[in-house]
């Protein structure tokens, strides 16, 4: 799947699939606080880092792409679920990223003045993201699924 960026998708995004996403976002920050008050910010900032919005963002994605797939007359189930998994992998990345920063500010807060730390904190997760994606698309190269005469997987 190629990665690109489309402001069609935005034109076709309705207010409402808006507010699912600030809805989940929002309880899951809100669940987080309740963690933290509870046991800790130590063990609800580990929930603060959970992909908030993901739910709704891998259900919108394939949404979207099945209506794609209908407005021309072809099946769009396959492509929207294939679509929700790179939404998944995507998000996945992201939060192996997001830790890096985590830990990374977690270990040197005590040591580095915080308007210093932010930025190298978000260059390190920016850093880390690409290299998880460069990463899994080359451990995907080398793992492709044979293919017989027919054009099926082995």
């Amino acid at each position: 799947m190629i990665i690109k960026a489309s402001a069609s998708t935005l034109r076709r995004t309705r207010w409402h699939q808006y507010a699912v996403r600030f809805f989940f976002g929002g309880a899951i920050t809100a669940i987080a606080g309740l963690i933290a008050k509870h046991y800790g910010p130590e063990l609800g900032g580990l929930f603060l880092a959970f992909p908030a919005i993901f739910p709704a963002a891998a259900t919108l994605a394939q949404q979207h792409e099945e209506e794609k797939k209908k407005e021309k007359g072809l099946p769009g189930k396959p492509r929207g679920i294939l679509v929700a998994g790179a939404e998944a992998n995507g998000t996945a990345l992201g939060s192996i990223a997001l830790a890096a920063f985590a830990v990374l500010f977690w270990l040197t807060v005590p040591q580095i003045n915080i308007a210093l730390l932010f930025p190298l904190s978000i260059v390190l997760w920016l850093a880390v993201a690409i290299a998880a994606w460069f990463l899994r698309k080359r451990i995907h190269l080398f793992h492709r699924p044979r293919r017989t005469t027919a054009g099926a997987p082995v």
